[in-house]
């Protein structure tokens, strides 16, 4: 796989993500659906620790990846949901420590909701990746 970022701005990357990527001579491609802090039972963890549930939504994440036999570094996209956006980004230095390693900086998108499935959980990490 080929990845060419586009930025007609820097500022992003200040933040830790391209505008955009062209991706080419892609193999697989894995859309994954959104990650959550959750045991492997499904049930909600860490209520009201926002750093606890994007670090364990991130461990899941990570698991699904590996299930298909990728990794942080072939994420090509994410969208994260969360209840109160000031409280996650506050938290987004997980999110450096996780992808920086993998030189990897996909664009994102972080959309602010009333809710998740669950009312306990307060962030989300949808991703799609390629190798």
């Amino acid at each position: 796989m080929k990845r060419t970022a586009v930025n007609p701005w820097p500022w992003s990357l200040r933040v830790g993500y391209h505008q955009g990527e062209i991706i080419e001579a892609v193999t697989r491609q894995l859309i994954c659906a959104g990650q959550t802090s959750v045991d492997a039972e499904g049930v909600p963890q860490h209520p009201s620790d926002m750093r606890q549930q994007v670090a364990l939504a991130l461990d899941n994440l990570e698991a699904v990846l590996r299930a298909a036999g990728m990794g942080l570094g072939d994420v090509t996209r994410l969208v994260i949901y969360a209840t109160d956006v000031d409280a996650a980004m506050s938290h987004f230095d997980i999110l450096g420590a996780r992808f920086g390693p993998t030189g990897n900086a996909p664009p994102m998108t972080l959309l602010g909701v009333s809710r998740l499935a669950m009312p306990e959980l307060m962030i989300e990490i949808e991703a799609s990746a390629a190798d």
